[in-house]
Formats: structure tokens, sequence, C-alpha cells
């Protein structure tokens, strides 16, 4: 018999998830799709930047609703994890792959990246964005757009390295009872506390940035006014400061 859609909204999202792994009903998946719409919109709006100018918000959430129906039937519980993290990945990965498609990126993207790193230490100090262009031979406008796919691929890079962390640990604990396991528990809450002494290594700039845009969610152009400083260089700020962010906990793990 058809679940009634009451007695579903009684059940907690992992009890839906249970229920209908074991029914596969439409109203059951219906629910859950509504419950977790949230996910789609916040990292619609979170990426605005990924994808403003090629794609508007309502395809990304109507591609997003897609993916969390096709999420639901590939779920794995004792292999994915938590559902929020497992479609959160998916989401994110789907927007890269949208932007991607639309010939927003260009193929030799990162040489390019790697090339203006190179610049940059070659000329020393801190070279403004027409001298490296200039030395690069270079359009300044499309020195600028490769290093605002820069930071957003920066970004994409730390969210997966903590997810990545999280989900490690998270996996090495078998048992739902995370006092039983005490060592586990505590190395998850260290990576944490790692992760927090990441920031506070960084320089105070570059620490103001990253509270800004990731706590206070603000955007480049925002940000760049409460400094007092171009976007730009609110750009390479954060482009270093997450770098650095990167290199910390690479070391750490």
């Amino acid at each position: 018999m058809m679940p009634q859609t009451e007695k579903l909204k009684d059940k907690t999202n992992e009890e839906l998830l249970a229920l209908y792994q074991e029914s596969g009903e439409l109203t059951v998946k219906q629910e859950l799709v509504m419950r977790y719409l949230y996910i789609v919109k916040t990292i619609a709006a979170q990426m605005r930047g990924v994808y403003a100018g090629s794609l508007q918000m309502e395809d990304i959430i109507n591609e997003g609703v897609i993916a969390i129906m096709k999420g639901i039937d590939r779920y794995d519980p004792e292999r994915d994890n938590k559902f929020e993290t497992f479609i959160s990945r998916r989401i994110r990965g789907m927007i890269i792959d949208l932007v991607r498609k639309n010939d927003w990126m260009p193929r030799d993207f990162r040489k390019q990246v790697r090339l203006i790193e190179e610049t940059r230490i070659a000329l020393g100090g801190d070279p403004t964005d027409e001298e490296i262009a200039q030395s690069m031979g270079m359009d300044v406008k499309k020195y600028k757009k490769l290093q605002r796919m820069s930071v957003i691929m920066n970004v994409l890079s730390l969210d997966m390295l903590v997810d990545d962390e999280e989900e490690h640990q998270s996996l090495q604990l078998s048992s739902k009872d995370m006092s039983s396991q005490p060592e586990k528990a505590f190395l998850m809450e260290e990576s944490r506390q790692v992760l927090a002494e990441a920031v506070s290594s960084l320089k105070e700039k570059e620490q103001m940035v990253i509270s800004l845009y990731y706590v206070e969610e603000l955007n480049m152009g925002q940000i760049a006014e409460i400094l007092g400083v171009s976007e730009p260089r609110i750009s390479q700020i954060h482009s270093s400061a997450i770098r650095r962010l990167k290199a910390y906990m690479s070391d750490y793990r």
C-alpha cells in the first residue's frame, strides 16, 4: 500500500531514506526531494560566482532537483556516510560539470594558472595584475578572468579537502556511539582544531578575508569595499590564504 503523505511528514529524513530503499515508493521520494531542496538552493547561492554569466540560478536549482532524485536512488548509507554530505558533493560537482559544458573554463586552465604563479614568483614582491599580464603577454581582462576562475577552483578544492577529511574520519567510526571509540572521535575533533590553527597561522588580512567570505558570506566586491582595496587584490589575498590552508592541512594529513 502506498504510504500516506501525512504519515511521511512525521518521519525523520533517515527513516524516509530507509523506507524508500525498502519500498521504492514515489511519494516517499518526493517527500525526500522537498526536504533536501534547501541544500540545492544554499549551494546555488554560494556558488553563484561560478556560473554567473553562463547559467541562471533557476537552471542550477532545476538540475539540482534532478541530482537529488538520482542521489536518493544511488545512496548507500553503509558506504556514503551522511546523505547531506553525499548529495552536497554531487551538487557541487554537477554545477562544475554544467559550467564546463558551457565552455566557461578553458581546456588549458590549469596550465595557465601555473604559468601565472610562476610569473608572480619570477617578478618578486607583490606585482600588480597589469605587471603580471604584461610579463605573460596576456590581455589584462583574460588574466583577471583566469584569476577569478582560480579563486573559485581553490574554494572548491578546500571544500573537498575538508569534506574528505571529515568523511575519512567518519567512515572509520563503525559504531554509532562515538564514545565507544574515543581515539577515533578525538581524531575527528583534532582535524577541526588543526583547520582552526591553520586559519590562525594566516596573515591578518588573509584571516579577515577568509572570515568575511566564509563566515559573513560576503562577496569579493563587498569585502573590497570594507578593506578599501580593489576586488582583484581581494582575490589575490584569498588565493594566497587558500594555498596556505591547503598546504597546512596536507602536512597534517
